[in-house]
């Protein structure tokens, strides 16, 4: 059924825009929605996209169009495409940041969120930017939030640039102001920033090393990991590895249990419209605790993890009828992948390619 699935994505995607409900109902509580995946798009106004929910159920079955159902939501169609001077830059609890490059503001739109307005969709512009010396502020590798919406009176939203700097501000708050900090080490020049038990928190390259910044001193905290249980690879295994970008992601569990995700990619074989995508060749999930052990695990149990361009996030898979357990969904520009993480004695995985406009996993919502 997957790959069925993935077979009509791929011929659609360029043409329609989604949003794929990984789930076949809403919570057991019935107050939240399920994770949900934005897919593809088509125009229906000027300037504007049109949202099809769809709701997948994971059952046995070769009858996929029973799988979905349907609504409708219109976004501007430039938040999955890109255009008129705004770039997206990713997004965290399903507002996406966006970056207008005629002004240099940031901004974070609810417009991709399965539970916002369609017709008063909200727009948070951020202070202005402040490059520190030696620094950039026009690659910005992600943006992550303390809180599940900027308007949070003590919402933080820390912005990680490619290179050294760090920056916080309390959008919420009037007369916001950024703080800026400068990371000395080059292993996490390239990392992402996740926020996780009142602190946000890098993976630096490698996973070796992560640093950890709490909301009112910003004062950095770096802990190194010390890696148990390793695999055994074949000699052939590691050489693929060892030819793999390689992007280290934390994740935090709703009961606070926190994994380091290794994420193995290459250049793939196959090609779309005569260009090369990146493909997953492997993935490895360790588990962490307080004292620096990262546990090679197989097992993450009733959870399932959503690592995507948003901020990665994991739920319960009782929480969520439908939902797998035990699995990673992998949702890139390149590619969207179900992995099971004890399916096979090894890290290695194969991936299916295609392209998306907007690979964005939203986390459940309130409703």
């Amino acid at each position: 059924m997957m790959s069925m699935l993935l077979s009509r994505l791929r011929l659609g995607s360029a043409r329609r825009f989604s949003l794929l409900l990984l789930s076949n109902g809403f919570s057991s509580s019935m107050l939240q929605t399920p994770p949900c995946s934005i897919l593809s798009a088509k125009p229906c106004g000027e300037g504007l996209g049109k949202l099809v929910t769809m709701s997948l159920m994971m059952k046995n079955g070769s009858d996929t169009d029973s799988c979905f159902t349907f609504s409708d939501k219109k976004v501007p169609l430039e938040l999955i495409r890109g255009g008129d001077g705004m770039v997206t830059i990713g997004a965290s609890h399903g507002w996406v940041a966006t970056l207008t490059k005629e002004d240099g503001i940031l901004r974070l739109q609810d417009d991709l969120n399965p539970v916002a307005s369609d017709v008063n969709p909200k727009r948070i512009p951020l202070p202005p930017l402040v490059t520190l010396h030696g620094c950039q502020t026009d690659i910005i590798t992600n943006v992550s939030m303390s809180s599940s919406s900027p308007e949070d009176e003590d919402c933080v939203v820390a912005v990680k640039f490619l290179g050294p700097q760090l920056s916080f501000c309390r959008p919420a708050q009037s007369n916001s102001q950024w703080t800026n900090v400068r990371i000395d080490n080059p292993c996490f020049f390239s990392s992402r920033v996740m926020f996780s038990k009142g602190m946000f928190r890098i993976p630096g390259s490698g996973g070796h090393l992560i640093g950890s910044w709490d909301l009112n001193h910003h004062t950095p905290k770096f802990q190194e990991l010390h890696f148990q249980n390793l695999p055994e690879l074949t000699k052939t295994q590691r050489e693929l590895l060892d030819l793999c970008f390689t992007s280290q992601h934390l994740v935090e569990s709703p009961a606070g249990e926190t994994f380091l995700v290794t994420w193995y990619r290459k250049t793939a074989a196959e090609t779309i419209d005569g260009i090369a995508k990146l493909k997953t060749e492997a993935l490895m999930v360790f588990k962490l605790n307080e004292y620096g052990s990262a546990v090679y695990t197989q097992d993450i149990g009733d959870l399932c993890i959503f690592l995507s361009k948003s901020e990665p996030y994991a739920v319960s898979a009782t929480s969520f009828p439908g939902i797998l357990s035990n699995h990673v969904v992998i949702y890139d520009f390149d590619e969207l992948k179900f992995v099971q993480l004890d399916e096979a004695d090894s890290p290695i995985v194969l991936g299916d390619i295609a392209t998306f406009g907007a690979p964005y996993h939203i986390p459940p919502q309130n409703i």
